[in-house]
């Protein structure tokens, strides 16, 4: 018997050697990045769906599965989140089959009573199965366990083996991952087994806390029953046989001041029994409704998206709106390796997970806009997510800004991270801001047919810019001081929020201004766009040209803190790196005074996208640019699970150096990114994005309309635009292969063209070569000394050298 990961491959080759039987599906791995910290979903969804249904388990993944074997299934859960940090996202309201029990009462219903292992294949793996829109695992216990999903619904199949007699299924509401509920709810019905459930929860990110709603109805599969045989509650292992809630005796009225548990604890939920198929083996659906208004509106979902019961029918939708996503970019396969193609479609399926489409489900106000939530964390995904959606994506791109501009309508600032209607801790700056910026630069023709007013954009954007929120950890900027001084003093407590991380805020304060400035320059506002991008180039107040490395490696300039008072404060280069003497790690602490977050300054002074020209005169020139940079990669100050890292193999590009860039962003690839378990080297986030892009041969800018260029993993890639109604073609004349180790091969861009004319750069392309619908040539060659043209506008744009007036 073939396991699911080699059955994925065999699809995978199958599906290579026909072009005309091609099945993006058939190329996506949802289990990459399940173990070692890349916390990714391999349940059932819908692109963008609410409800994201999966097993759980007690390993380590925050999105609830973990794919080695010796960890147990303790439910199987409706929400989830994928690739995120902080604790354990919205497992809620997990369901659970319990096919043995001596009698009701005797049932074992708490986590650690009933936590069961999977069947094991003969090479030792879980018996799991997973493709987009569909899981399925086979329980050591006999039980098959299937999941689909719809946009705000999940439903499951629960196949009991012909040896369980009373066939039993409970509803966990208390525990969610980080065992945070409390006020839990519960009715049943005793006539049709329906249940319907609440608790409060906590987020994973933040300081807020969330109600959340579920309605649970059971059907049997190829046979009928009218409802239950048994029911009732339980708390702890103590079902309550023909209880139809949770009576008061399940509370106390005051704090345990020993345990501090404020009386509900995290063991309550309900327990149903089934009548037998006398066929054999027992099916039961279980359709799960799930809402953050109310119980109500969690059944009226479930009926509305799910009326059929017909597991076969969702699967199948879930599938279609998948292809339709999927198929928007093709790849020639020829000469390429098929665990490539299976990187490529599975790191594209992971960019269409979240931000999650939760209208109709918004706590705060009544809205006729889109409500988008899950986003985690924009400061992860402006850099390379919405960049990729603008290519293949329009609409719901389109529809993610109106949910933006929405929030901040309602609540002041455009949301940096969301989870469940509560704003969670910002990261960077208010990165909303390049998110609206990517969408309008790219879209504002079709703005207003895509129901996007450019005014109320404009204005959400000049709200973070200009308006101090009361607490800037969740919104908007520390603007005040920032208008006062260009940076962030490092010395000085300022009301609204903790004074921490001030140089990586100020940089990317200076990079959300730059985008503001694209966007007013396209609206005619001509003192604005001179205004923020003059306060784009605010980088510079955190440059120090007199620090120096303490290891002898003679580079010298790098951002630091600032006082208030103009002098400078000191952060050794090396910190928050492998190499720094202090191990620290510049995770997000409120008191922490470093100045850096989760990366060292030699890589924030490596961060000024809007501007990499100045920056190379800052460093010293091209030769010590480049220098700088093979530094960085050959002295492990490189992350490739830090964000602000990710443009930085492509940086060469602007030192003239292409071909180096190239080089280093393929030995990223091979080294940190591939199709097992632990295929990704840390929280995926948007690494999905950030290495489809690599792959894809191209880095983009966000809020601009360049993408850096570099050569396909691909004799050929193409993107279909909906909005358009387009495709761009990027075709690598010569190609030979992917090098293994992605060092040297016949992979160098020598020139350019575009619809059979030479093009103005071999560094990067514009914005009209994917909206006019493009064919673009790649001559390819192995000379790694390959440079970016010879006209004045070879080299990609910075605001120095006049490349965005």
């Amino acid at each position: 018997m073939k396991t699911c990961f080699q059955l994925l491959g065999l699809l995978a080759a199958a599906a290579v050697g026909s072009a005309a039987t091609f099945d993006p599906l058939s190329h996506v791995n949802l289990f990459i990045g399940t173990v070692n910290g890349g916390n990714t979903f391999p349940g059932a969804t819908i692109p963008h769906g609410m409800v994201k249904v999966g097993m759980d388990t007690d390993g380590d993944n925050f999105a609830g599965y973990d794919a080695r074997p010796e960890f147990n299934v303790t439910g199987f859960s409706q929400l989830h989140q994928s690739g995120t940090g902080g604790a354990v996202p919205l497992s809620n309201f997990k369901l659970f089959p319990v096919p043995e029990c001596p009698a009701f009462e005797q049932c074992l219903t708490t986590i650690a009573s009933r936590k069961t292992l999977r069947n094991l294949l003969p090479d030792g793996t879980p018996d799991d199965f997973a493709s987009p829109g569909y899981f399925s695992t086979n329980l050591s216990t006999g039980v098959r366990v299937e999941l689909a999903a719809t946009r705000r619904t999940g439903l499951h199949r629960y196949t009991f083996p012909s040896t369980s007699t009373v066939p039993r299924i409970l509803l966990d509401i208390t525990n969610d991952g980080q065992i945070s509920a409390i006020s839990p709810e519960l009715n049943i019905n005793p006539k049709t087994g329906r249940m319907t459930a609440s608790a409060n929860f906590a987020t994973s990110f933040g300081p807020g806390r969330y109600d959340a709603f579920a309605c649970v109805d059971f059907k049997g599969e190829g046979y009928t029953f009218s409802g239950p045989s048994e029911w009732g509650p339980y708390k702890i292992n103590y079902p309550d046989k023909n209880g139809v809630d949770l009576s008061q005796h399940y509370y106390r009225n005051h704090t345990d001041i020993k345990t501090n548990d404020p009386g509900w604890g995290s063991e309550h939920g309900g327990l149903l029994s089934f009548p037998q198929d006398n066929a054999g083996t027992t099916s039961i659906l279980a359709r799960v409704g799930i809402s953050f208004i109310s119980t109500a509106q969690a059944c009226r979902n479930a009926e509305e998206e799910i009326p059929d019961w017909d597991f076969a029918r969702v699967v199948e939708d879930s599938e279609d709106q998948w292809r339709d996503i999927l198929d928007r970019v093709q790849v020639d396969m020829e000469n390429v390796d098929p665990d490539t193609v299976t990187l490529l479609y599975s790191s594209l399926y992971r960019t269409h997970i979240v931000p999650g489409d939760y209208s109709g489900e918004n706590p705060g106000w009544k809205s006729s806009e889109p409500y988008y939530d899950a986003f985690y964390c924009n400061w992860d995904t402006y850099r390379t997510l919405f960049p990729l959606m603008s290519l293949h994506d329009p609409e719901n791109f389109a529809l993610i800004v109106r949910g933006m501009i929405d929030i901040q309508r309602h609540e002041g600032w455009l949301p940096e991270a969301r989870e469940a209607g509560k704003p969670q801790f910002i990261q960077g700056g208010s990165n909303g801001d390049p998110i609206l910026a990517e969408f309008f630069v790219k879209f504002s023709d079709h703005a207003a047919k895509l129901g996007v007013s450019a005014t109320d954009l404009y204005n959400a954007l000049l709200a973070d810019a200009e308006n101090q929120p009361p607490n800037w950890n969740l919104q908007g900027r520390q603007s005040d001081v920032w208008k006062e001084k260009g940076y962030i003093p490092s010395d000085t407590t300022y009301p609204g929020g903790a004074n921490t991380k001030q140089v990586s805020r100020a940089l990317e304060y200076a990079f959300d201004d730059f985008a503001i400035s694209q966007v007013a320059k396209i609206l005619g506002k001509t003192s604005d766009a001179k205004k923020y991008v003059s306060r784009a180039q605010n980088y510079f107040n955190s440059w120090n040209p007199n620090i120096t490395v303490p290891d002898g490696s003679g580079f010298t300039g790098f951002m630091q803190p600032k006082f208030a008072n103009g002098t400078w404060n000191f952060t050794d280069p090396r910190h928050c790196s492998v190499n720094d003497p202090l191990k620290a790690t510049c995770f997000l602490n409120a008191i922490r005074r470093d100045g850096f977050y989760e990366s060292s300054p030699i890589v924030y002074s490596q961060y000024v996208p809007q501007d990499t020209a100045h920056l190379i005169t800052l460093q010293g020139g091209n030769a010590q640019f480049i220098d700088r940079l093979n530094w960085i990669f050959d002295q492990n100050y490189f992350d490739s699970t830090d964000e602000p890292s990710q443009q930085i193999p492509f940086m060469y590009h602007y030192a003239n150096a292409p071909g180096l860039s190239t080089q280093r962003s393929r030995q990223i690839i091979s080294t940190w990114f591939n199709t097992s378990l632990i295929g990704l080297p840390g929280n995926d986030g948007a690494m999905g994005s950030y290495a489809f892009f690599y792959l894809a041969g191209m880095y983009p800018l966000p809020a601009t309309k360049q993408f850096l260029l570099s050569s396909p993993y691909f004799p050929q890639i193409s993107f279909y635009n909906p909005l358009f109604k387009k495709t761009t073609t990027i075709k690598s004349i010569n190609f030979t292969g992917n090098p293994v180790n992605g060092t040297g091969g016949n992979v160098f861009v020598k020139s350019v063209k575009v619809n059979g004319k030479p093009y103005k750069s071999n560094c990067y392309l514009e914005w009209d070569v994917f909206t006019t619908g493009s064919t673009v040539e790649l001559e390819l060659t192995d000379d790694i000394n390959v440079n970016c043209g010879t006209g004045k506008n070879a080299l990609p744009p910075s605001i120095s050298t006049g490349g965005y007036n």
